[in-house]
């Protein structure tokens, strides 16, 4: 009954991957020196490519390489490699036209990556499953 249930909700979430196109683009946050960018490419193939980097000034902290592509069960997923590590999987479990929320609740932190787009905005939120912990992005289309 719960497998039944988890499958309804994943095939109702699942979506297309042209439906994340509102990601596309170079986006940019930043002040006092310290930036965080990430670039999204455009829907193509069945995948969303995409890189985060961060840190001040010139200076490099952190980066990552991104995929939002099907997992091994078909569903959507966030797979996120930070600094070339190995693929951590968020499964997609919500969206709409402008914002996706995915989750892992196995991982430590984060377990939940929401992104949301408003105009040139897009904010992006990491967190605890239950929402704790919260720490944000807002960046601008560049």
């Amino acid at each position: 009954m719960i497998a039944a249930a988890f499958a309804f909700a994943a095939a109702l979430f699942q979506g297309g991957i042209a439906d994340l196109g509102w990601m596309s683009g170079h986006w940019q946050a930043g002040s006092d020196g310290r930036w965080t960018e990430e670039a999204w490419s455009a829907p193509r193939g069945g995948v969303l490519l995409g890189y985060s980097r961060s840190g001040r000034d010139e200076a490099l902290g952190e980066w990552e390489f991104i995929r939002i592509a099907p997992g091994a069960d078909g569903a959507l997923a966030y797979h996120a490699q930070p600094s070339g590590r190995p693929a951590i999987a968020f499964r997609l479990v919500a969206q709409d036209g402008t914002s996706a929320t995915f989750e892992n609740p196995a991982h430590d932190f984060p377990q939940r990556i929401h992104y949301s787009r408003s105009g040139d905005s897009m904010t992006a939120t990491i967190s605890a499953i239950d929402g704790s912990n919260a720490r944000s992005w807002t960046f601008r289309r560049q």
